[in-house]
């Protein structure tokens, strides 16, 4: 079931799907809820998926002013206040990633396990940045026309809301992860834009966090191993830690 709600002014596309406990499923920049299509959006099996997107990706319109974390975080907390009406399974890719650790840091109450794939906690951890004025991607600007409101002659100006910040968003220390409360998994590929060093800092910063880092994969791992990664992730949401017997981390 697919449709709109309104948030602070914000006229937000989701789908929803499946049935069970909540699982909101927060897409990359410059893409939207199909990048989840055939992958993590097959946990509907098993839970209650939302998808929503964001402002001035996908279905949902742009609004007048920039496009960033914090907004886009302020948005996220809006919906899983108003739709999903309470604490979720929260899983992010990429830039979506990067927005739903800034909701566990503000909104602790709201996420009860967090799963960030190719995710950022301080810009610097990126390899690879989009930059102003550079070329738009021409598979993505198709897929943006494809069910834009906003029609494919507004792909550029998205484009550079999201180039003018990247480099300033996100901003968090190392120690900033330690208030990371719930069970968190951390996933990436083997040749992402995102630093392994990057991720490993990510995952040994916060207390509960798993790490999983899926080989011959870049950071469209979702769609270059769909089914391993959609099982690495289905069985860190459904399920509790299996018993490890030569911890070295967890003691």
């Amino acid at each position: 079931m697919a449709g709109y709600v309104d948030l602070d002014g914000v006229r937000t596309w989701y789908d929803e799907r499946g049935s069970g406990e909540p699982l909101v499923l927060l897409h990359g920049g410059l893409s939207d809820s199909r990048i989840f299509t055939g992958n993590l959006d097959t946990l509907a099996e098993r839970f209650h998926v939302y998808l929503p997107e964001r402002r001035g990706h996908g279905h949902t319109p742009d609004v007048e002013g920039p496009i960033t974390i914090e907004l886009m975080t302020r948005d996220t907390i809006a919906f899983l206040d108003k739709v999903v009406g309470g604490p979720a399974r929260l899983a992010g890719y990429s830039n979506g990633a990067s927005i739903a650790l800034e909701v566990a840091l503000q909104r602790p109450d709201l996420v009860e396990r967090l799963v960030l794939v190719s995710g950022v906690f301080a810009a610097e951890g990126m390899l690879v940045k989009p930059e102003p004025g550079a070329p738009v991607p021409e598979e993505m600007a198709k897929l943006y026309a494809e069910v834009s409101p906003d029609g494919p002659e507004h792909f550029p100006v998205v484009v550079a809301k999201i180039a003018e910040v990247v480099g300033k968003e996100p901003a968090h220390d190392v120690a900033d992860l330690a208030r990371v409360g719930c069970r968190t998994l951390v996933m990436t590929g083997d040749d992402d834009i995102v630093s392994l060093e990057h991720t490993v800092e990510l995952y040994r910063g916060i207390p509960d966090a798993e790490l999983a880092i899926v080989p011959r994969a870049t950071h469209l791992l979702l769609m270059e191993k769909p089914e391993l990664c959609t099982r690495i992730v289905g069985e860190f949401l459904a399920g509790e830690p299996a018993p490890t017997f030569m911890p070295m981390r967890r003691v």
